[in-house]
Parts: C-alpha cells; sequence; structure tokens
C-alpha cells in the first residue's frame, strides 16, 4: 500500500485525477455526438419528473426528456464551444504576443494599451456587448469570448518573448542569417509552451464558465441544442419538485471546472519540480 501511494504522489496526484476528471468529461462529450441513451429532444408527458432510477439515472425534465442525455449533449456543446474559443484566444494571443514582444517599439505600446483597456472591464461584461451587437447564438458566443480572452494570452506570450528574444540560441541565430519569422516561430515559440500550457488549461475554466453563464441568461447556446447553462436556468422553477433537474448539470458543471483546475495546477508542479 505504501509503495502505490508513494507512486501516486511520484506522478503527480493533481495531474493524474485532473486528467482522469477531464478525459472522462471529453470522452463523454465527443460520445454525445454519435450516441445517447434516449433522444435529448423526444418528450413524454407521462414521463415528466421522474425520479433518478435505473431506467433514467439522472431523472427526467419537465417535458419528460431524458437529463443524462441532455447532460451528455451540454457537455459535448461545453467541450467544443469551449475548445474554440480557447482555439481562436490562444492563436491570436500567440500572434500578436510574439510580434509585439519580440519587436518592440511603438506598436507594443498601442497594442499593450488596447490590451490594458480590455481587461479594465468584466469578460463577461464585455462579451454581452458583443453578443447585443450580433446577436446570440453558438457562433456569436465563440466570437465574442475568443475575442475577450485573447488579451490574457497577449500578455503570458509578451512577456515570455521579452525574456527570450536576447537570449544566447536566439542570437546565434541572427548572426546566422536566420529570418525573424522564423526565429519568432521556430526558435523561440516552442521554449514558452511549458508556461502557455498552464494558461490554456485555465482559459478553459474561464470559457467553460463564461459559455454556461451566457446560455443560462439566454444569450449563449440556445435550444434545440442542449447546454448545461440552460438546464440549469430552466431547472430553477422546479427546485422544490425535482432537485436533480437542477443537481446533474450543476454538479457536472463543478467536475467539469475542478478537473481542469486540479490538471492546471499540475502542470505547474510538473514545470516546477524540473526547474
Amino acid at each position: 500500500m505504501k509503495k502505490v501511494g508513494g507512486w501516486f504522489r511520484k506522478q503527480n496526484a493533481y495531474f493524474l485525477v485532473g486528467l482522469a476528471m477531464t478525459g472522462l468529461v471529453v470522452v463523454l462529450g465527443i460520445l454525445s455526438l454519435f450516441w445517447t441513451p434516449y433522444s435529448t429532444t423526444a418528450m413524454s408527458a407521462t414521463e415528466r419528473f421522474h425520479a433518478p432510477a435505473l431506467k433514467h439515472i439522472f431523472g427526467t425534465d419537465n417535458f419528460g426528456r431524458d437529463i443524462f442525455s441532455r447532460v451528455m449533449q451540454g457537455i459535448g456543446t461545453t467541450v467544443i464551444v469551449s475548445s474554440a474559443i480557447v482555439l481562436i484566444s490562444s492563436c491570436a494571443g500567440i500572434l500578436i504576443g510574439a510580434v509585439t514582444g519580440y519587436f518592440g517599439g511603438i506598436l507594443d505600446e498601442i497594442i499593450m494599451r488596447i490590451t490594458d483597456a480590455v481587461n479594465s472591464f468584466p469578460s463577461i461584461l464585455l462579451a454581452l456587448v458583443v453578443i447585443s451587437i450580433l446577436g446570440s447564438g453558438k457562433q456569436n458566443v465563440i466570437f465574442s469570448l475568443g475575442i475577450v480572452f485573447t488579451p490574457s494570452y497577449v500578455r503570458i506570450v509578451r512577456s515570455e518573448f521579452i525574456r527570450l528574444r536576447d537570449a544566447d540560441f536566439v542570437c546565434r541565430a541572427k548572426l546566422m542569417g536566420v529570418s525573424k519569422l522564423r526565429i519568432l516561430f521556430v526558435h523561440i515559440l516552442p521554449n514558452i509552451f511549458s508556461v502557455f500550457w498552464v494558461s490554456v488549461t485555465i482559459g478553459f475554466n474561464n470559457a467553460i464558465l463564461a459559455e454556461s453563464g451566457m446560455s443560462y441568461l439566454g444569450i449563449g447556446v440556445q435550444p434545440p441544442d442542449a447546454s448545461l447553462g440552460k438546464m440549469l436556468s430552466d431547472a430553477q422553477g422546479y427546485l422544490g419538485r425535482a432537485p436533480w433537474y437542477a443537481l446533474a448539470p450543476g454538479l457536472t458543471i463543478v467536475w467539469i471546472v475542478l478537473g481542469f483546475s486540479l490538471l492546471s495546477e499540475g502542470i505547474r508542479r510538473k514545470q516546477e519540480g524540473q526547474r
């Protein structure tokens, strides 16, 4: 038993538990794209508000729909939307942060003042402004939150490029006549990923909470697509009659956020152990 415990601590418990929790979420999300135990849109007046049982392990909602199937689809929606948000914001952050951090100058000053202005407002508030202009929907949520989360990646990438732009391997590449583009994305960029991955996992947490919050308010993912935030919103009127209706999507959001938090902490500890 001591050997097992020692191995577990050695392998970074935060990372392993976070990886297992997020892995389960990703598997369920991908599976929901092809299969769910029941149809997520089929309604049944005779099966409204059934408590959790073998037939419906998470119970049924006010329309008689299977909650577990809808939670699975909600996880799939969350995984897709959050991945798209992180992909857009991180790629934009890498591009802008690399250029400003390496070259500096007036362009750096202008862009950093813009990021300071964006960061001075709550991210959800800015996203709501963009949504109010573009309208609600999955694509607009992805676009608005992708823009809002970009400045945080810009700052991280910029600081790493400033730290590495005068490193010995960069100076040698300059002396060899290597192009600036190659220096940016072949020589320096791979060396910042150890720091960048932590911010990516944190970014997933922020994206999940933001998407769930906007769907809860009714301006995010729209029916017939299932969303964990929208399920919570729909369930709040039935807390006394069917508490499982809110419990399932609520605990699922907690599970996802906790999993990514543990994964982020595990990655950070791994990096500290390698220094």
